[in-house]
């Protein structure tokens, strides 16, 4: 198979879809790798590094994409990488549609085979495309909560920490799968106080297990997340629906009645967000101020810890690429359900359940769609 992969184009985008080794594999496999020129530079690897690993270089995207039966990515595809598509075309990389009218069409649009990282499923239940992302993106949460929270930046001024003598500052996190289990991990290391909501009682089992009661685990309803939001001095987003929209379950009105200069880090903004009052920013203007609550809504928060998310991201999807690679995307998405979860666009049609749900589109399920 001819395998592309383009240099990514979102605003402080670094990561590539495959690293020189992912490009060996492929290679050893007996596939052709074009990757575009420069695509690997900002995690600090050149063009020639992935002539040695086997790939050939091509200018521009429009090449790479022209020449490639599959596109391996890490973002969804802007406007204007959705208008290289083609039928039949593969395309392996995030997509977050449910929030995403406009990219939805333009996929649908062009007829081609749209597999959704975030969707793919392992025999566990468990997303593994998603969770090294949702690892650093629950770790990162922390750092960049701390950083609202200072005072030049709109915060109140409080060090989570403490110091001796002076109280520590209260971590809420809403959630407490990957994303809340890891943002945890950084609140409890920095000696945070933490409170975790979740409406699975084994999840809060596992959690009050795993930090041997340093963390209060709390059963999630209306009342308990309004009761602790508004006491907290950070609040961390990490709400999953799979391949849908993420519920609003902190609400304006709650916003208002925070303490001023604390702090929302709402993760789940990829699918919308799980805060009322939340928007989509960018590492280059990363927060902004509602009631005087500092919000933290970058969409691709891995981007901004490229070297260390690719490497993360690459370790999950080589094996999926190179299955993709070697049966040809049917033979694929038939013999592994769990991959088949992943395609969310396919010739035209939705068949991810969730995303024809959330955008009031006409659902096809995916093995009846490619029988």
């Amino acid at each position: 198979m001819i395998i592309g992969v383009p240099k990514e184009i979102k605003v402080h985008e670094y990561r590539v879809g495959m690293v020189p080794a992912s490009v060996n594999e492929a290679v050893s496999h007996g596939h052709t790798v074009y990757v575009q020129t420069l695509a690997g530079s900002g995690i600090g690897f050149s063009d020639q590094d992935y002539i040695d690993a086997g790939a050939q270089i091509l200018p521009t995207a429009e090449a790479v994409f022209a020449e490639a039966e599959m596109i391996v990515k890490v973002k969804e595809p802007q406007a204007i990488e959705r208008a290289m598509l083609r039928e039949g075309q593969i395309l392996f990389t995030y997509l977050h549609l449910a929030p995403d009218p406009e990219q939805t069409t333009d996929l649908v649009n062009s007829k081609a085979v749209c597999i959704a990282y975030e969707t793919v499923t392992d025999n566990k239940g468990r997303l593994p495309l998603l969770a090294p992302m949702s690892e650093v993106a629950g770790r990162m949460s922390i750092q960049a909560g701390a950083f609202a929270l200072e005072k030049s930046k709109g915060g109140s001024g409080m060090l989570l920490a403490g110091v001796p003598g002076v109280e520590p500052a209260k971590v809420v996190i809403i959630g407490g799968g990957v994303v809340g289990a890891n943002a945890a991990q950084m609140a409890v290391g920095l000696r945070a106080n933490v409170v975790v909501l979740d409406r699975n009682i084994d999840v809060l089992r596992d959690l009050d297990a795993q930090f041997g009661g340093t963390v209060q685990c709390v059963y999630s309803t209306k009342e308990a997340i309004e009761k602790h939001v508004l006491a907290a001095d950070l609040v961390i987003g990490g709400v999953l629906v799979v391949g849908a929209a993420a519920p609003k379950l902190v609400t304006a009105e709650m916003i208002k009645k925070m303490k001023p200069g604390s702090a929302i880090v709402d993760v789940a903004i990829d699918q919308g967000g799980c805060v009322e009052t939340s928007h989509a920013t960018t590492h280059s203007d990363p927060t902004y101020i509602v009631d005087d609550v500092v919000h933290y809504c970058v969409a691709n928060m891995p981007g901004a810890v490229a070297r260390t998310s690719t490497f993360a991201l690459n370790n999950a999807t080589l094996p999926y690429i190179l299955k993709l690679a070697d049966k040809g995307y049917k033979a694929a998405l038939q013999d592994d359900k769990h991959l088949l979860n992943g395609l969310n666009v396919y010739r035209g049609q939705i068949t991810c359940e969730s995303v024809a749900s959330a955008l009031d589109l006409e659902f096809v399920a995916a093995d009846k769609a490619i029988a």
